[in-house]
């Protein structure tokens, strides 16, 4: 029993002066658009986060691409065309990238609960911008960009839309 509160304490006051763990909640909202043509891939995504106004990188939220070539070979070779998270961060990652990586997604929409990432998680307060990247092989280029405070303060919601390779992105934020 002593053992067992000992750790309770310890745990506690780890806590205390560890990172930051915000209460809070965020969903994010990927259209990815059916595209008509032969040959069709799916379109590679990085989600990601960076600093409101100077833009330095804050966190990798999700990364899907092609994970089902065997031992990862050339599974990584369309991820530089996501340039933007490419240039941010992708350039200096070691994939699959823990809790980040994932596969390609079809047509439809995708909901994230962004709230629980680990990037999001190790947040400090402040203004941020969630960023949604998609290229397809052979395809189109998108790029959006989502305003959010972290943590929220109050219920929000922010939405902005592609050209063609992305459909809607709607965030919702909410403390």
């Amino acid at each position: 029993m002593k053992k067992r509160l000992l750790i309770s304490a310890l745990s506690m006051i780890g806590l205390g002066f560890g990172a930051q763990v915000w209460a809070a909640d965020a969903q994010l909202t990927i259209n990815l658009p059916t595209i008509e043509g032969a040959k069709v891939r799916r379109p590679y995504v990085a989600v990601w986060i960076e600093k409101a106004g100077s833009h330095e990188f804050a966190g990798n939220i999700a990364v899907w691409y092609d994970m089902r070539k065997p031992n990862n070979v050339g599974a990584t070779k369309w991820l530089p065309d996501l340039r933007s998270w490419w240039r941010a961060s992708g350039s200096q990652a070691t994939f699959p990238i823990d809790g980040v990586s994932g596969a390609t997604r079809p047509a439809g929409e995708h909901v994230l609960n962004i709230g629980s990432a680990q990037a999001m998680q190790k947040l400090p307060a402040g203004d941020y911008e969630i960023l949604v990247e998609v290229t397809r092989e052979k395809g189109g280029h998108d790029l959006v960009r989502l305003p959010m405070q972290w943590p929220p303060r109050a219920a929000s919601k922010a939405e902005a839309a592609g050209s063609a390779e992305l459909g809607k992105v709607v965030l919702s934020a909410k403390p």
